[in-house]
């Protein structure tokens, strides 16, 4: 099997007390990752499948069009949080402060149902259905969260935020397989 190193940080580093014998780890400030976090070695997905990373990628760009750049990044960081993706997780509220996105909303997403007032109700309906198709192992997606979601969404909409939700799951697992790092962005390289 053939595996990749990320890249690690130039200024990360990692260090041995001579005195006391223990091993010291310095994190890089700048990103909060240490060395041996970011030398970990992984299939690099992009390099190893360009196909299917562009397919992806392709997949990405037309769920988006035509949906609300706010709601985008709340599914995204909904659906990150449920798969235990702190890569994306990083990745998305970063893009969402970018974008202006408000703190305490970004704060309140994983919570979002006990606080409802942050979010209008097409936002409720998305990150519902964000939960039933994430967790659709658990007991499908109920009637009442589509019914909910197709009350707030024109099919067309309802269909791209359905994608969104299903491409952003697909890259939660490509990050979670490969071993990617919260803090890195890859998309620069």
């Amino acid at each position: 099997m053939t595996t990749h190193t990320t890249a690690a940080s130039a200024s990360a580093s990692t260090s041995v007390s001579a005195s006391a014998g223990a091993s010291t780890t310095t994190v890089d400030p700048t990103t909060g990752i240490t060395a041996a976090g970011a030398s970990r070695s992984r299939l690099d997905f992009a390099r190893a499948a360009p196909k299917v990373f562009r397919m992806i990628i392709g997949l990405d760009a037309a769920a988006r069009e035509g949906l609300d750049p706010a709601l985008v990044e709340l599914i995204q960081i909904r659906a990150s949080h449920l798969n235990h993706c702190a890569y994306c997780l990083h990745m998305h509220t970063n893009d969402a402060r970018k974008a202006g996105e408000d703190e305490d909303r970004l704060h309140m997403v994983a919570l979002w149902r006990e606080a409802q007032h942050f979010f209008t109700p097409k936002e409720q309906a998305a990150l519902a259905l964000t939960e039933a198709v994430t967790l659709v192992a658990d007991g499908g997606v109920p009637d009442a969260v589509y019914a909910e979601a197709a009350a707030h969404f024109d099919d067309r909409e309802l269909a791209h935020v359905l994608s969104l939700i299903l491409t952003i799951n697909t890259w939660n697992r490509v990050a979670l397989a490969t071993g990617k790092i919260a803090g890195t962005d890859e998309r620069t390289r």
